[in-house]
């Protein structure tokens, strides 16, 4: 099945024959014979026949299906494949009741954004870097038209489609697609969420450029991001890693986030809360069990990461697309 034959005759301006092309692609990449691949697959189609209509996706825990819809056999089935898709960065969710605490306590960012949010009835949204579509899950509650995941990895992407197999929800869509992808979806998108994206890329002013060329005219753009501490309108570059990750590049301060968004071209540019990162919000468990925030931070000195630069904020911004 092709993009267009799929939901993108919701999306009229969007570059069709590209999106196709990339879809044939991911098509091919998908059903290569590589084991990785093979056994994700494998592990999502084994139970794609649980099915449920008890949902319950305003509430902290994304709760799809009860305990006694399944039996025993069915229920250790389904732990075991939850099992292997550790490690669940995102939740909490609760699976025909067995309970996932994932890493990130995600509630709380949507807690925070949610107020900020414009009415999201009838409307067609992306998230960006959606990994396995937790908060997809808490705007479906809303009534959207469409939501479309963005998830270039391949663990987040069969996640989600083994999640949204058992709540049956066509509205949400999942594509491996990541940012640099968004701006095929000309004038789509009412609103776009970009939460903890734009440290990992090399331009971030490139990659805001992108987004707002998916977006209609008069679109609500939210985004969350690292930050530094300070005043000034300045960005840490840090020399190999930040907080242990590899792949983070530039890291502002609030000030140089809400000057980006708007050399971006986006208008009414708001910071609407800062909170510093804690490891009570992004921890170990039982369902993540790799190195997590308090790994990150220097254990004599929590204003410090481990390699000496200042410990990050968490940043929301809210903007306009002005067309």
């Amino acid at each position: 099945m092709n993009f267009s034959a799929n939901y993108l005759h919701l999306l009229p301006k969007a570059n069709i024959a590209a999106l196709d092309l990339l879809h044939s692609q991911n098509e091919t990449r998908l059903s290569s014979q590589k084991k990785g691949i093979l056994r994700l697959r494998e592990l999502a189609e084994s139970v794609s026949h649980l099915q449920t209509q008890h949902l319950n996706l305003d509430d902290k825990v994304v709760t799809i299906g009860n305990a006694d819809e399944i039996n025993k056999t069915e229920q250790d089935k389904l732990y075991q494949v939850l099992r292997s898709f550790m490690p669940w960065r995102k939740g909490p969710f609760s699976l025909f009741g067995i309970d996932i605490d994932a890493e990130w306590q995600s509630d709380r960012k949507w807690d925070r954004l949610l107020p900020f949010l414009p009415d999201l009835k009838d409307k067609v949204i992306a998230d960006i870097g959606c990994n396995n579509g937790y908060y997809m899950f808490r705007m479906a509650h809303h009534e959207p038209k469409l939501v479309v995941g963005f998830e270039p990895y391949l663990h987040h992407y069969f996640t989600f489609r083994t999640l949204n197999s058992f709540a049956g929800l066509d509205i949400l869509q999942m594509e491996l697609l990541g940012v640099e992808e968004a701006g095929l979806f000309s004038q789509s998108f009412d609103v776009v969420l970009l939460l903890g994206i734009l440290y990992h890329r090399i331009s971030p002013l490139e990659c805001l450029r992108e987004v707002r060329k998916s977006m209609v005219h008069g679109g609500t753009l939210i985004v969350e991001s690292q930050a530094i501490p300070g005043e000034e309108p300045v960005a840490l570059f840090p020399t190999e890693r930040y907080a242990k990750v590899p792949g983070t590049y530039f890291v502002p301060t609030a000030s140089c986030l809400h000057n980006w968004i708007s050399r971006a071209g986006f208008t009414d540019v708001e910071i609407f809360c800062s909170h510093a990162m804690t490891s009570e919000e992004q921890r170990r468990t039982d369902w993540m069990e790799f190195e997590s925030y308090r790994d990150f931070i220097d254990p004599r000195n929590p204003e410090l990461t481990i390699e000496g630069y200042p410990a990050p904020l968490r940043v929301f911004v809210k903007a306009i697309n002005p067309g």
